[in-house]
């Protein structure tokens, strides 16, 4: 089964932690760093389109990118009937990214560019990214660190809701530098359950590849920062954050 297509329906029951005002809080301090106005937004990797909602909902114009079409279902849900200007939703690969206009920042949240597991496409993706940018706008993507897959090897994890029940097991192959996630997903069904199977994987990018990718696509002022600070990175924090601009005219 190909990921998300079963679990599409149930990741935001899954995911009810993840707190996206707070992510939002966050976007919004790193845009007021800029320096110049943000007013058009792509949500690379959107998903449920739970963050393109939230940004929505705060003013931004938002172009919502994301390359399952499942994942996209529950998001055109989700963002119909805003106020303001209603987002865009498209279904593309990262590395094929293709808008009709640029945008003043981009955004590419929680771990998605592991998910990209071939590090050609990725700086293809980036290259796409910088095209598609205004002069001197931001791009914006966080990222499991190399350190944070590794130390998943062998682990378990559970999660659970009335209706829901999801058990997973991670294994990380260093010679691969890629940790699968197999996932195993009870939905309630009436009186039964359904029951559905998927493979993720991550890959562990080092800082400093991700920062040669951007070099590569013609980004400056690269920055890291630690997971949702404005400090730089501890040596021991698992999710890191990346803030590059492109040259303004």
């Amino acid at each position: 089964m190909a990921s998300y297509e079963f679990l599409a329906g149930c990741y935001d029951a899954l995911t009810g932690d993840v707190g996206y005002a707070r992510w939002a809080d966050y976007i919004e301090r790193q845009f007021a760093r800029c320096g110049r106005p943000v007013r058009t937004v792509l949500d690379l990797a959107c998903g449920t389109g739970s963050l393109t909602r939230e940004m929505t909902l705060r003013g931004y114009e938002m172009i919502g990118v994301d390359r399952s079409p499942d994942m996209l279902a529950q998001a055109a849900v989700k963002c119909e009937n805003l106020s303001g200007v209603p987002p865009l939703l498209l279904c593309q690969s990262m590395e094929k990214l293709d808008l009709y206009d640029t945008v003043d920042a981009c955004v590419c949240c929680l771990d998605s560019v592991n998910y990209v597991t071939s590090p050609g496409k990725l700086a293809k993706a980036f290259q796409r990214v910088h095209l598609f940018l205004n002069p001197g706008g931001l791009f914006l993507f966080d990222c499991n660190t190399p350190q944070k897959l590794r130390s998943q090897d062998g682990a378990v994890f559970l999660d659970e809701t009335e209706d829901i029940y999801c058990v997973w097991r991670a294994e990380y192959a260093p010679r691969r530098r890629i940790c699968t996630y197999y996932m195993d997903i009870f939905r309630r069904n009436g009186t039964g359950w359904d029951r559905g199977e998927e493979l993720h994987e991550e890959y562990a990018y080092e800082p400093a590849e991700l920062e040669q990718y951007l070099r590569q696509a013609g980004f400056r002022q690269i920055r890291q920062y630690g997971d949702r600070k404005l400090r730089p990175p501890q040596p021991d924090e698992g999710r890191i954050f990346f803030a590059a601009r492109k040259d303004p005219c």
